[in-house]
């Protein structure tokens, strides 16, 4: 088994020039420094931004603090984030520079097998669409024949658009910024007609735009997206605390567990609850973390709908439903396998 890991890892190294990581180093040197360094966007509102007091905050980043809070058992300064373009993100994780990518990124079969990239749980399906000022008096994409496009380039949004532009015999131009912020900016600036990206992130920049209500997003979804916290190939122990992290989440709000009531299902005499949370021993050792590891992750964090409704919600600036990322009982696409 060794002899066909040091294979894969040469194979990789050769093909893509990549690190390789052995099975436990990063949780290692995680533990060794004693926090993660977590690659984020940075300009996304909802997603991954710091306030005006410094606080990062955003779904994204409640995702690293779950790994964190499973991790270490607190969140002490226990996460140190580094924001990151569309364009340096994955190089930023396959060269060491973070631990720990959670950016509003795509899972491909192209990043995961050439990039030397694990991509784990989704934490949130999304789908390309469009925003447009509402003085250009369109409906839908389909009218956005000979547009400007706002798009960031390099990424699977400005494939997406091609795609759809191309394939509905539609002439357009594009305006490429690497920056999510200055492209933004150029959007509301007048530069182009179009700004096109997840639907998730539109939501968010329209939230932070100047005059919010100048601007809607269309209705038409152009694209999958399932967007995931992403680990170097190669350390399976890192990725398995990486997904269950997103996981405990998304099956504590199937079991009913909130951070407002897990101290008192300590109490339950439900085998799945009392597995779940630690009471019953086993999953923690399996993955080589506390065997209080998930209750960790609700109690200083939350369950998936916790978190959701904090950052992206239908109360909050973005005002998003759950849609597929309610949970599979209600229709959608969050579903977690049994914790034991």
């Amino acid at each position: 088994m060794l002899k066909n890991f040091l294979v894969g890892c040469s194979l990789v190294l050769v093909t893509a020039g990549l690190a390789c990581a052995e099975n436990g180093d990063t949780l290692k040197a995680v533990k060794e420094k004693g926090y993660i360094q977590v690659g984020v966007n940075g300009d996304l509102f909802g997603f991954g931004k710091a306030d005006q007091k410094g606080v990062w905050k955003g779904l994204d980043i409640d995702t690293a603090r779950a790994v964190a809070a499973a991790v270490f058992g607190d969140l002490n300064d226990r996460l140190h984030f580094t924001p990151l373009t569309a364009k340096t993100r994955f190089t930023a994780l396959q060269s060491k520079e973070i631990d720990l990518l959670t950016r509003n990124a795509t899972r491909t079969l192209g990043r995961e097998t050439s990039l030397g990239l694990d991509f784990v749980q989704v934490n949130y399906y999304d789908g390309q669409g469009f925003m447009v000022p509402k003085a250009l008096g369109v409906k839908s994409a389909k009218e956005l024949s000979g547009a400007t496009v706002c798009v960031l380039p390099g990424t699977t949004t400005e494939q997406n658009a091609a795609d759809f532009f191309r394939s509905n015999k539609m002439d357009w131009k594009t305006v490429t910024i690497e920056s999510t912020a200055e492209l933004s900016q150029a959007f509301y600036a007048g530069r182009c007609d179009v700004l096109t990206s997840d639907a998730s992130q539109l939501a968010g920049l329209r939230a932070s735009a100047p005059n919010p209500g100048d601007y809607m997003i269309l209705p038409d979804i152009i694209s999958k997206e399932p967007l995931a916290p992403a680990v170097r190939h190669g350390d399976n122990q890192w990725k398995d605390i990486v997904d269950f992290s997103v996981l405990a989440m998304i099956n504590a709000e199937e079991l009913g567990i909130t951070s407002a009531n897990v101290d008192e299902m300590l109490k339950s005499t439900n085998p799945e609850i009392q597995r779940f949370l630690g009471v019953s021993p086993g999953n923690g050792e399996a993955l080589g973390l506390d065997e209080k590891f998930a209750y960790n992750i609700v109690k200083l964090v939350g369950n998936y709908g916790e978190v959701f409704e904090r950052n992206v919600g239908v109360n909050t600036p973005l005002g998003i439903e759950r849609g597929l990322n309610a949970l599979w009982t209600n229709g959608g696409l969050m579903y977690s396998p049994p914790f034991k």
